[in-house]
Formats: structure tokens, C-alpha cells, sequence
């Protein structure tokens, strides 16, 4: 007989097959880290009760499988080729297999030659990733594939990320969101990923076999992909169980069962890891520590005894819902931490009625909220103020460390960390792409173990090794775990190694500290994180500095708010009465808006008494229904401005242009151009996430911008609208402002459209125009242009394509006047009446709101006038700075943050690309131009994830700090 083993990083499966291929034995569990005990559990049943005792052919596969194999002189072979031979066995005329496992996904295209895909650094959009996103929606995987069934909207949540995607499912169920839409959007989010991080340009097309525990479980995620790829694809019998079938189709090797399980049982007593210095050397070395950070209390009363005025702090968080309960002299009366299950209404309604009811003597004088759920709790209960999460933070460490210049919090999955200066918050740093350095990380790993969060963190404490695991993806990191516990690691040093790895993910990843001194001498720790006395111990070390931990630590947030509320009291509270609360009802409905390109998915929350909330709208027209027309947002103006040139009928037909990168500045130049040459000059429509989800199968790089894979579905749009030429030049250099030591466009923005012509098959038999062009040549351009269209046109004379080009650097000129005119118009109306100036920087395609996700709009409704870098930039002469001032578009950046050092009223924010190179240099530059006139530095990072979570914060804490 023959006998496939597929050790897979989260489960293990076995195939044995009789001398005629048929399938007599198969089974499939999770290993749980537990890889030889449950290989040697598995042989001895195939040995007792299915092969009796007989030798059998044995081949090991799959991801975890190698070095138990080579170690136990067990034959191994490759998962993906045990995938290719059961598959030309069963299912000979497939053309694409995706296969998801718990840590891995791989495509493998099989006709038109054969290629294999597989996820590198980044686990998120696998099993383990659809794992979490159960755990965190409080339901099992087959209620979620249920709820996934009857979904009504798809929302766009970040797949990239196993413990990220809850910082865009967290705002979601805050905004009280359907779990069944969210369970679809999870697949579709999945389908995506894959799609378009592993096809990454290479059409998916034929038969299509679905392959794994995830496709084979969940009908849901099947339904995404076929949606995703518009195929409908086959799940076949036993999917499961192919690598384990390929691997025992191949056997050839007669095995003595006996001989292997005593290989299998001596495996791992002897292998190694790497290894750290322990936390604490010894017990006493501990109870210095401890004792330490006990002193830091903050003062208690007692509820029971208590009457008068109370003052009440609530916050909402990603993962938790806490409260705290002041009397009139700043005593902690009460208090409470909790998992918020996704809705934190029910939780903080029974709160309130709680202490009604059994303290009747109390009169909540003032209420404060904070935190991801603030703007839902403060219009369900009425509750007085609601202030933004870092200045609640800080409002708290002030209070126990008055000179305080600098606080880390480290929450469920997210990360806050900001420098104060002069009494002011400064400088924020925030977690955006990666969240493995946050506590339900943690979390994660305890659970795994079989352990609550407390007794797994107590276990590192006293670790002799602790494991080296690094600070890599969450969903990696297990197996880097179930190595160290194979290598030999004890649960007590995976604790501790883990401890460290959040500690370094937050300094290093987040921070990006170079020394401890930057951080500054007055450090205050806070979040359930830190309550962690391993993670703690790490952070002074690896800072070499002893900070303060309240013993409050997960309730700073709270307190701080509380304590805002007490400073800000007035004569009565708003918070609802008993009788209000008993009577208190809560229902949601979802709709999208219309009032705007936008399209934003609202959240309609209704209470009794016809109060309402929505949620999930990026500006007020939901709320107020009319369109601020005297608002200033040069954005907005800038891009009516750009949709006026409209088409115009030419003798020579249609000639289409893909509106993204350059092409947003330089429209009025090639608009003018051709519609002088008699063209009808045709654009794509603006962006939207369908026309991004069209383009995305022929993105070749998963790591390129977003405003570079638009580009993709902006050249398909105009295929469908039957364009047959298409002018989309590759451009080394742009326009000369005189900013900078030369006028380069970005490597991206100058040569995207040769990845275009090579990636877009549909542009086959179509004129594609992405011939190189240098505009900035005014003298040389009209005839290179004139050349250029002859290969594709006949008729075009040279004085033509002259006249034409003059009328379009005239056109360009113009278009840069009026948008200069209108900005100083705008700013001249801000000062007037007195509103704050934000200069947000970024690049000409940034006006895409499917880029911005309407950010401009969120920087008008908290009250300040939006203007872009280029309306100030031409105020500054060239000047010096610290890197190579080559591109155009960054020296206008370097020149608006030099300009806006020297206004009183101008504060800049910088818009940045997630996967953009070169702002990796540009972001530092900026800050250090702003930093040197006393400004403070605000960058806000934009991709296809459009949670506004995170960017609300760091506005909204400028804004504070400016005020203060």
C-alpha cells in the first residue's frame, strides 16, 4: 500500500491508497504545533489498523514536513509538485490551481506555461488570516461562512494584514456595520489578495481548480473567487487531500512503519535555536522591578460610601471598551475593562444602568469620551464631550508625569506614540501597515498555546532562553514558534521572545527610533500591553532608560477622558437619565451615499427618541444634506476644474487619455494639444474601486503605488468605451520650475507606460501611443511630436502640431495661474475669517478622491481651509536641502514646507503612497524643514484601504495641538 503524508503548517493529512489507487484511509486534523506527537499518532493507527502490521511506500509533503523528513530518512517531495501530479492524475485538462493553506497561498498555472506563485513575507488572505477574523467577529467559521450568504454590501477591508484587517473591521462594527456583510468582504478581501499579490499580472483563465481546507470549507470564499475572476471554479472530491494524494501516488520506497516512528519520536531532543539574554536574571532582580513600578498609583475612593458629583470617562477602543468613575477630587471611584464583542452600545448601556441603580447617591456631573467608537457612544447616550485618543492619553500621563515628553501606548491593534514639546503634542507616530508588535498579537499566541493572556505573559518572566523570533508578520511568526518548540523551546521561552518582539516591532518599525535619546528622559507607558511585565522589562532595556507605568496602564484612556471631563464641567450633563436608558433602543441600516463621487457606505444608526448617528461618512453632506459651496478645498477646485475639459468633436475621431499620475496636471496641455489637432479627446472616468478591481489582474507587482495600479483599470476603461488610440506617453522629465537641481518625473510616473503596453493584452490590436516625449523642450517638441504621430496618423503637418503645441503650453500656463490665483483667493478668505490653513502636500494625482479617499473633505468639516503644495510652492526660490533635489514634484514639497515654516497660520500635511520609494526620502526631508521653524510634521499614508480610523486621529491631534 501507499501512504501520503501532507504536513501542512496548521494541519496534517493522510492518504492511503490500496496497489489500485483507491483511497482506503484518509484523515485530516490539526496539528496545534504538536507536529511529531500527531505524525506518530496518525503512523501507528495506518500501522495497526489499516495496513496491519505490513511495510508500505511512504512519501512526506507539504510545508512543514521537510525537516521532519530528512531528519527520519523518510523520502520528501516538493508540496507544489505533489499538487501537479495528483492533479494530472485526477483532473488532466486544469489550467490555474489555487491553493490556500493556513499560513500559505500559491497559484499554479499549468497551461501556457508552467509557473508557480506563492506568498513571500506576508501571510495575510490565508487560513490562519480567516481564523482571526472569526475570532474577532465572536463567531465560528461556518456561521461566518453562513452570514457571508446574505450579505447585502461589499466593504473594502485590507487583506494585506492577519491582525491589520481589524483596524478597518473594528470602525465597522463600531459604526454598528452587519457581521454578514463584513463576513462577505473578508472573502472578497481574501480573493482579492491572491489575485492580485500573486497572479500579479498573469490572467487567471480556463479551468480553475480550488484547492485547501479554506476553499474547501467555505462556499463563501469559492462564491468571492468566482466573482473576483468571473469563472466558475471547481472544487473537486477530496481537495483536501491532493498534496497528501501526489506524494502517495509517487511512493516508491518501501518503509518499516517501526523503524520510522522511533526516528519520528527521537526528533527534535536535539536541534537548537537562537537565543537572547534572559529578562530577569533572578527572583530578587524581579521584585526590584516590581516594586518600582507599584509606587506609580493612582488615588482610589470608595463607591459605597460615596455622594455628590461624579465625572465619567469612557474609551471606545479597537478591541475594548473601558470607563472610569472620578469623584470630585480626582479618586478613581469605579472602573471597567472589557472586550467590546463589536458593539460597544449594549455594553456601556448596562454600565450606566448598573450605576443608576445601585448608586443612586451619585450625579455624573460630566462625561468624556474617546477612542474608535467615540462619535457612536457620544450621540447614543448623550455623553457631554468627545476628545481625540492622543490627547486623552496625554491628558492622563501628564497627571503622573507633569514634565512628560514622550508616550508609547500599545493597544489591542493599534499603536500610539507621540513626542510632546513645549506642553504640546508634536509628533505622532501611529501604526498603518503592519500591527505585529500590538497586544492581540499576544493574544493570539496565548490563545494558540492553550493559555490566558495573564499567565502566558507571567511565564516569560523567567525564561532561560528566551527564543530570537524577530519582529516579522503575525501570521509567520507561528511558524517561527512551532520551529523554536520543535528546536527544543520551552513555552516559557517562546513567552518571553515574544515580549521582545513586540517591544522591537514598536522601537524599530513604528518609532523608528535610532537611539533612546530621541524618545527623550520622561517616558510614560500605557495600554493592556504594558500591564505585560515581560514586555515592559524589554522596553527598558532595549532603551536602557526606566519609565513610568501607571498602575492604570490599560485605562489611560479612560482616565484621561474622565479627567477631561472634570476640567471642562458645566452647569448640567447631557448624559442620558435612567428613565432614557430604559427605554433606550438602537437599530442599524447600511445605504450608500450619493451626494458626491465619494460613494461613501453609511452606517444609519438610529436611538429612541429620533435621535440618529451615521457613520462612515469622509464629509457633512450626509448629515447636513447640502454642499458647502463657499468651503475652501482647493482639491475640490482643482479637480471641477480639471473634469471641465470635456470632449469636443474632431474629423480625426476619438484619441483616449487614462486620467492618473501625470495626467491629472498635465490634462490641460495633451487636452489642448489634440483637440487642436482635431481629435476628440476622451478621459477615463474618475477612479473608482470597480474600475481598480477590473485593472487588477494585469498589475505585474504587488509592491507598486496604488496610483500606479489605477493605471491599469483607467487604460481598461477607455478599451471598453471602445477607444481604439490611446496616448499615454512615458515621460523622463517634467516641467522646470526652478526648484530643484534638475525637473525628473518619479521612475514610476516616467516609464508606467511601458508596464501598461507589456501587461495589457486587451491593448493588443489597439494604437497604444506610449512613445517617450519630452515637453519640456519647448523649442524641440513639436517636431519630435510631429514624428511621433506620423507613425500612427497620416496627414498631421508640422505647422500644425506647432500651432497645436503652442495653444497647449499657453493652455498649461493658464491652468497653473488660475489654480495659483484661486489658492491665494482662498487663503486671503481663511484669514479673514480666521480659520487654520492646511497645506496638503502630496502629488498632482492625489486629487483622485479614490486616492485621498476624501480627506480633503474630512480636513474642511473639522473647519480649515485645504490648499495644495503647488498654489505656495512658486513663492519660494531655490534653496538648499539635505538630499538630492531632482524631481519636480518633490522639490514643490520641499519649497511648500519651507514656505509654510515662515506663516503663522499654515500647518502642512503630507500625503504618501503606500509602496512609493522615493517618499522615503521625501517624508524625512519635509519633516526636517518643518521641525527647523518649530512646525509640526503630519503624514498621513494612503493606499486602496479606505479606513479613515487612523487619519482622523493624527488631524484631529494637530488640530489640538495647534489650539494648544
Amino acid at each position: 500500500m501507499k501512504v501520503g503524508l501532507d504536513v501542512g503548517s496548521t494541519t496534517i493529512k493522510c492518504v492511503v491508497l490500496d496497489d489500485q489507487n483507491n483511497i482506503v484511509y484518509k484523515s485530516y486534523e490539526r496539528h496545534l504545533s504538536q507536529i511529531t506527537e500527531k505524525m506518530s499518532e496518525l503512523l501507528t493507527k495506518v500501522r495497526d489498523e489499516v495496513i496491519h502490521g505490513t511495510d508500505a511506500q511512504i512519501t512526506v509533503s507539504g510545508s512543514a514536513g521537510m525537516g521532519v523528513a530528512e531528519t527520519c530518512n523518510l523520502p520528501f517531495m516538493q508540496e507544489v509538485y505533489a499538487t501537479r501530479i495528483a492533479i494530472g492524475k485526477l483532473i488532466p485538462d486544469a489550467d490555474v490551481i489555487i491553493e490556500l493553506g493556513g499560513e500559505d497561498a500559491k497559484i499554479l498555472f499549468l497551461s501556457g506555461g508552467m509557473e508557480v506563485r506563492m506568498n513571500g513575507t506576508c501571510a495575510g488572505g490565508t487560513g490562519a488570516f480567516i481564523d482571526q477574523m472569526a475570532t474577532l467577529l465572536n463567531v465560528s467559521l461556518d456561521e461566518m461562512n453562513e452570514l457571508a450568504a446574505e450579505y447585502e454590501k461589499i466593504y473594502t477591508i485590507a487583506s494585506r494584514c492577519g491582525v491589520f484587517a481589524k483596524s478597518d473591521i473594528q470602525p465597522l462594527l463600531n459604526q454598528g456595520a452587519r457581521k454578514s456583510d463584513i463576513s462577505a468582504s473578508i472573502f472578497a478581501a481574501v480573493a482579492n489578495q491572491t489575485i492580485a499579490g500573486l497572479a500579479q499580472g498573469r490572467q487567471i483563465k480556463g479551468n480553475v481548480v480550488y484547492l485547501g481546507g479554506p476553499l474547501t470549507f467555505l462556499s463563501g470564499l469559492r462564491d468571492a473567487f468566482d466573482t473576483a475572476l468571473k469563472v466558475k471554479g471547481l472544487c473537486p472530491e477530496n481537495s483536501l487531500y491532493y498534496v497528501a494524494l501526489g506524494a502517495a501516488f509517487s511512493s516508491a520506497t518501501s518503509i518499516d512503519l517501526e523503524t520510522a516512528l522511533k526516528n519520528i519520536a527521537n526528533y527534535g531532543t536535539k536541534a537548537a535555536f537562537l537565543s537572547i539574554e534572559p529578562l530577569f536574571n533572578n527572583e530578587e532582580e524581579y521584585e526590584v522591578f516590581r516594586k518600582r513600578h507599584e509606587a506609580c498609583k493612582a488615588p482610589r475612593g470608595d463607591i459605597a460610601s460615596y455622594q455628590g458629583e461624579a465625572y465619567l470617562g469612557v474609551d471606545a477602543g479597537s478591541t475594548t471598551v473601558k470607563t472610569v468613575l472620578l469623584g470630585k477630587d480626582g479618586e478613581i471611584l469605579d472602573s471597567m475593562y472589557q472586550s467590546n464583542s463589536g458593539n460597544p452600545v449594549p455594553i456601556i448601556r448596562e454600565y450606566l444602568l448598573g450605576l443608576y441603580h445601585d448608586h443612586p447617591n451619585i450625579q455624573i456631573r460630566s462625561s468624556a469620551v474617546t477612542g474608535y467608537g467615540e462619535e457612536l457612544l457620544k450621540n447614543a447616550f448623550g455623553i457631554d464631550w468627545g476628545i481625540v485618543e492622543t490627547v486623552a492619553h496625554f491628558t492622563a500621563a501628564k497627571h503622573f508625569l507633569p514634565d512628560v515628553d514622550f508616550v508609547i501606548d500599545i493597544g489591542g491593534q493599534d499603536m500610539k506614540c507621540f513626542k510632546i514639546r513645549k506642553g504640546a503634542i508634536d509628533n505622532i507616530f501611529l501604526n498603518e501597515a503592519c500591527s505585529s508588535g500590538c497586544g492581540s498579537f499576544l493574544q493570539t499566541f496565548a490563545n494558540t498555546l492553550g493559555y490566558s493572556i495573564q499567565d502566558f505573559a507571567k511565564l516569560g518572566l523567567f525564561a532561560k532562553h528566551p527564543v530570537d523570533l524577530g519582529s516579522r508578520c503575525t501570521v509567520f511568526m507561528n511558524s517561527s514558534v512551532k520551529q523554536a518548540q520543535k528546536d527544543g523551546a520551552t513555552t516559557e521561552d517562546i513567552s518571553a521572545g515574544l515580549s521582545v518582539s513586540v517591544v522591537k516591532n514598536a522601537i524599530y518599525k513604528v518609532i523608528r527610533a535610532s537611539s533612546a535619546e530621541e524618545l527623550g528622559k520622561n517616558i510614560v507607558v500605557q495600554g493592556g500591553t504594558f500591564l505585560n511585565d515581560a514586555v515592559l522589562r524589554v522596553f527598558e532595556k532595549e532603551l536602557g532608560v526606566n519609565v513610568v507605568r501607571p498602575d492604570i496602564s490599560g485605562l489611560m484612556g479612560a482616565y484621561g477622558a474622565a479627567l477631561y471631563a472634570m476640567n471642562k464641567a458645566g452647569k448640567a450633563s447631557t448624559l442620558l437619565s435612567l428613565e432614557e436608558l430604559e427605554n433606550f433602543t438602537h437599530e442599524v441600516r447600511v445605504t450608500s451615499c450619493g451626494l458626491c463621487n465619494n460613494h461613501c457606505r453609511l452606517t444609519i444608526n438610529v436611538f429612541g427618541g429620533n435621535r440618529r448617528f451615521i457613520g462612515g461618512n469622509r464629509c457633512e453632506k450626509p448629515v447636513t444634506k447640502r454642499s458647502n459651496q463657499s468651503e475652501q478645498n482647493m482639491y475640490a477646485f482643482k479637480l471641477e476644474t480639471l473634469r471641465s475639459y470635456l470632449p469636443v468633436e474632431g474629423p480625426r475621431g476619438k484619441l483616449g487619455l487614462p486620467m492618473g499620475l501625470n495626467m491629472y496636471e498635465l490634462l490641460p496641455f495633451w487636452y489642448t494639444f489634440f483637440t487642436k489637432l482635431g481629435f476628440e479627446v476622451v478621459t477615463s472616468p474618475l477612479s473608482s474601486r470597480e474600475l481598480y478591481i477590473k485593472g487588477q489582474s494585469t498589475i505585474p507587482s504587488d509592491t507598486v503605488c496604488f496610483p500606479a495600479k489605477l493605471m491599469h483599470g483607467h487604460v481598461d476603461a477607455l478599451i471598453e468605451q471602445g477607444i481604439q488610440n490611446i496616448f499615454y506617453p512615458c515621460m523622463s522629465y517634467n516641467f522646470d520650475e526652478k526648484l530643484g537641481d534638475n525637473h525628473y518625473n518619479c521612475p514610476v510616473v516616467a516609464y508606467y507606460p511601458e508596464v501598461i503596453s507589456a501587461n495589457m493584452a486587451n491593448l493588443r490590436g489597439l494604437t497604444f501611443i506610449h512613445d517617450y516625449v519630452g515637453i519640456h523642450r519647448k523649442r524641440d517638441f513639436p517636431k519630435k511630436m510631429h514624428a511621433i504621430l506620423a507613425q500612427y496618423f497620416d496627414g498631421i503637418s508640422l505647422p500644425e502640431v506647432k500651432q497645436a503645441a503652442k495653444d497647449a503650453y499657453a493652455e498649461y500656463d493658464a491652468y497653473m495661474q488660475k489654480i495659483r490665483e484661486k489658492g491665494d483667493e482662498m487663503i486671503a478668505q481663511a484669514r479673514a475669517e480666521g480659520k487654520p490653513i492646511i497645506i496638503l502636500s502630496g502629488r498632482p494625482y492625489h486629487l483622485d478622491p479614490e486616492i485621498n479617499h476624501g480627506i480633503d473633505k474630512l480636513i474642511t468639516s473639522l473647519g480649515a481651509a485645504v490648499i495644495s503644495e503647488d498654489v505656495i510652492s512658486a513663492k519660494e526660490k531655490k534653496f538648499s536641502v539635505g538630499v538630492l533635489n531632482q524631481w519636480t514634484y518633490h522639490a514643490r514639497l520641499y519649497a511648500a514646507a519651507e514656505y509654510v515654516g515662515s506663516q503663522k497660520d499654515m500647518n502642512l500635511v503630507q500625503l504618501v503612497s503606500f509602496g512609493c520609494g522615493v517618499d522615503a526620502i521625501t517624508t524625512d526631508e519635509v519633516r526636517s524643514i518643518l521641525e527647523s521653524h518649530n512646525k509640526i510634521y503630519t503624514q498621513i499614508k494612503i493606499d486602496e484601504i479606505t479606513n479613515l480610523g487612523a487619519v482622523k486621529i493624527r488631524l484631529r491631534s494637530l488640530f489640538a495641538a495647534l489650539e494648544g
